[in-house]
């Protein structure tokens, strides 16, 4: 069992055969250059209007932006990066009895991305966690670190307003009522992927996740401060990410690009890895109901237009993205209006 996870303690002086990727796939990496002019929103301005502005640009443009003064405590944040060092730092023989390939699973710690169906593997280990309603999951979580589901849980409750308050916003940025999206999409669910990737000894070779969008509504990750690895796709090219202190960021998921009728992007990113350190991040996903009939609002398709995509509950559509390998052609396009 000690072999199925990366973070086991063994230190790999070379590349395992399965994690390299063809010379087409490899992710280039001195040819990427940083993302000067990431987007940074204030969420304490005063100026209602103007956060939704900003952000509207943000979703149209790049896909993504950071916040700063999202509300989410600093206690919150510290206490869910210890949680998550705490797990991953386990002997390996306590943290594989959660492990498991079954992505139906609600909590699982698993590798990669979709082991049974991937030619080649991903540079990372993952604890999954279902995270709403809380009283439901918190059971299944680890219980070492003795902190950890209390840590999570604060956390969780937090991230979760922060994503409805940034869903309103968006809302009004399409010129829909403030609680357009968060109606549409019902009650949702969250999820959280607690990412860990290991000291690579041939970074240039494989990825943490290859390129790839989110399918859900919109996803809030919190990075790691020293070691930087998430990538984005603008224009055409590979940009670096860098961490932002005490800053969160966004990407808007299929669902909101769906919603949007196509004129907000779900952004591609990638994480690469790094040879000397291990790197961590926290991504969590609130996700449609899954019986959400997610359809564009009339207003943005009355020009003529029409729906780009034909409605679809979210629950067909996660169907979907499970049943693929992560860097197939993008998902949605499954759903397009012939």
């Amino acid at each position: 069992m000690e072999t199925k996870v990366l973070s086991s303690g063994i230190q790999y002086s070379n590349l395992p055969e399965s994690y390299i990727r063809p010379e087409s796939e490899r992710p280039r990496l001195s040819e990427v250059s940083a993302c000067h002019d990431v987007p940074i929103i204030d969420l304490a301005s005063e100026n209602r209007t103007e956060i939704a502005h900003e952000i509207g640009e943000a979703c149209r443009s790049y896909g993504f932006f950071q916040v700063i003064n999202h509300g989410v405590s600093l206690e919150a944040v510290e206490e869910m990066r210890d949680a998550a060092h705490g797990f991953f730092n386990l002997p390996v023989e306590e943290k594989v009895k959660l492990y498991s390939e079954d992505p139906s699973k609600t909590t699982r710690l698993s590798t990669s991305f979709n082991v049974k169906k991937e030619k080649v593997h991903n540079w990372r280990d993952y604890l999954r966690l279902h995270c709403y309603p809380l009283e439901k999951y918190v059971r299944e979580w680890p219980s070492n670190p003795s902190s950890f589901k209390e840590s999570v849980t604060k956390y969780c409750k937090e991230v979760r307003e922060l994503g409805f308050r940034i869903q309103e916003y968006i809302s009004e940025s399409l010129g829909l009522e403030k609680y357009y999206i968060k109606n549409v999409l019902g009650e949702q669910g969250q999820h959280m992927a607690v990412n860990y990737y290991p000291p690579c000894p041939e970074p240039e070779l494989t990825y943490g996740l290859p390129g790839h969008t989110d399918p859900n509504a919109l996803t809030i990750l919190l990075q790691d401060l020293h070691v930087t690895g998430l990538q984005v796709l603008k224009d055409g090219k590979w940009l670096a990410v860098n961490p932002h202190p005490n800053a969160f960021v966004i990407n808007i998921g299929d669902q909101l690009q769906a919603l949007s009728n196509g004129l907000y992007k779900s952004v591609w990113h990638r994480a690469v890895v790094n040879a000397e350190k291990p790197r961590l991040s926290v991504a969590s996903f609130l996700c449609p109901n899954d019986e959400a009939l997610v359809s564009p609002a009339k207003s943005l398709t009355e020009d003529g237009s029409g729906a780009i995509y034909r409605g679809f509950t979210y629950a067909e559509y996660y169907k979907k993205f499970w049943s693929r390998n992560l860097d197939q052609e993008h998902c949605l396009e499954l759903f397009k209006n012939k």
